[in-house]
């Protein structure tokens, strides 16, 4: 297993991801809708909206999961949130970052993911909308278009969200 590195911009990625004040908040139907809409739509039985913090990822909306939470160390989405596009992992059991991977190895029986960063309204990628599969997969273009869609979707309402916690001043 491979953990990511640390993004160049981490303080300031924490930064922008404290401001938007999502972590550990309860669910919320904006975001479950955007959520269940991705797993519907492109047929994944595991769709969540992760936020990466310090040393965990957590799920603000999730579908097909249990957890809330996973160590960061062992995310696909501490390895999404370092570039600009999509990340499809076809077979995560063939692929060296994450082959030995507890999520891949364990009980959970990851093999496809695909994620797509999002955006803090300042820029830096606080966390990642994704799809996930037991078996492994492909996305066609329709999909990746559905994915990104999505996720701007998403980046709209966390630029909303920031705006109404600085408009009311309140948490």
């Amino acid at each position: 297993m491979l953990p990511a590195p640390i993004p160049d911009d981490e303080t300031e990625r924490l930064a922008a991801l404290h401001r938007i004040m999502l972590l550990d908040t309860p669910p919320e139907e904006r975001f479950d809708r955007l959520v269940e809409f991705a797993a519907h739509e492109l047929d994944m039985p595991i769709a969540l909206i992760s936020l990466l913090d310090e040393g965990r990822q957590w799920f603000k909306s999730r579908v097909g999961v249990s957890l809330a939470e996973t160590p960061r160390d062992i995310s696909f989405c501490a390895h999404t949130i370092l570039g600009e596009e999509l990340l499809v992992i076809e077979d995560a059991s063939e692929d060296e970052r994450f082959a030995d991977n507890p999520l891949v190895t364990g009980e959970a029986h990851i093999r496809f993911y695909a994620g797509a960063p999002l955006k803090s309204p300042s820029g830096h990628k606080v966390g990642t909308l994704c799809v996930l599969d037991t078996r492994p997969r492909r996305l066609d273009h329709i999909e990746r278009a559905t994915l990104e869609a999505l996720r701007d979707l998403i980046g709209s309402e966390l630029a909303a969200r920031e705006a109404e916690r600085l408009a009311g001043g309140a948490g």
